[in-house]
């Protein structure tokens, strides 16, 4: 018979994935985490979106775009997207989190089979040419300094679970692999090798 503080094996939720997609500004990571999440919800799984510019204007506001407050957005997100996981809740996450050591950090938090790396590898020319906030616009004229990829860093996930070109794939195409392969996180995916 469980205590009231040990709720009985059954009881507990299957165990959470927190799905954390990387990749240079308008590459399409919160569409991408946006239809992740509705599909995860329809098989049955609680999820939620965890998306970087909603943690700017709240969570971490407080914060600059130096080295070291990117990084502090970083330890914060992966922080809250631990508490849901914890929780039973599937995160997506959705940030440019462009350095390899926070990503790594982030991804020590759970358990290796927990945490899915996604690494959307759209090209720099095509996130200026969709420019939905155009920071790329504002980079190129001058009234924007440190947009990561133009003129910060990025550096690219070494050993992320799926790498997608958002130029010559769909969303639903991602998902559905996504989803196929969602129980073998072992299995790496690259689109860069689909034609």
């Amino acid at each position: 018979m469980a205590g009231i503080f040990q709720p009985e094996k059954s009881n507990m939720p299957a165990q959470a994935h927190v799905y954390w997609i990387t990749g240079l500004p308008a590459a399409g990571k919160t569409s991408l985490a946006h239809a992740l999440s509705q599909a995860l919800s329809i098989s049955g799984r609680l999820s939620y979106v965890l998306d970087g510019d909603d943690l700017r204007r709240g969570l971490c506001s407080d914060l600059g775009l130096s080295a070291a407050d990117r990084s502090e957005n970083i330890r914060r997100a992966g922080e809250v997207a631990r508490l849901m996981a914890n929780a039973g809740i599937t995160v997506v996450c959705a940030f440019v989190s462009p350095f390899a050591a926070g990503r790594q950090r982030v991804r020590a938090l759970f358990d290796p089979a927990q945490f899915v790396e996604i690494f959307l590898s759209t090209s720099v020319d095509e996130c200026a040419r969709r420019d939905p906030k155009g920071l790329y616009a504002k980079a190129k004229a001058g009234q924007l300094t440190g947009l990561t990829g133009w003129d910060a860093p990025y550096e690219s996930p070494n050993h992320p679970e799926f790498v997608f070109d958002t130029e010559t794939l769909s969303i639903e195409a991602m998902v559905q692999t996504i989803l196929d392969q969602r129980f073998h996180p072992l299995c790496l995916f690259d689109s860069s090798n689909v034609r």
